[in-house]
């Protein structure tokens, strides 16, 4: 069940779909570096150091909820942040993404990271 999101104008089934999507640690490792720039899952597998089933599974619920986009190159599939949430991004100067419901502040390190890929 994907959806597509605005972050300005979520419904409640949305910010509950979003905040459950980033309710668990790993999820949120993995936007956070999908924010810094597109990967493949093989690299999310390395950088998690878990299992591809385990990296497909959180990346199922992110892409579900509207957070990712993944695209398939040969025999791997790579994702990105969605570029809703892209936008979102750089309307809050890169600081926050404001879903109306709620916003969702980065970690400084992280924030650095974003601006020297761009």
């Amino acid at each position: 069940m994907k959806t597509s999101i605005n972050p300005n104008m979520l419904t409640l089934s949305q910010c509950a779909m979003v905040l459950k999507a980033l309710g668990d640690e790993t999820r949120l490792h993995i936007l956070e570096s999908l924010l810094v720039g597109e990967k493949c899952v093989t690299d999310l597998v390395q950088e998690l150091r878990c299992s591809q089933p385990h990296a497909s599974h959180h990346l199922r619920i992110l892409r579900d909820s509207g957070l990712v986009e993944g695209h398939r190159e040969g025999k791997q599939v790579c994702y990105r942040v969605a570029p809703a949430i892209q936008r979102a991004l750089k309307n809050r100067q890169g600081q926050a993404l404001d879903f109306g419901c709620c916003e969702l502040r980065f970690p400084e390190t992280v924030l650095m990271t974003i601006d020297h890929a761009r």
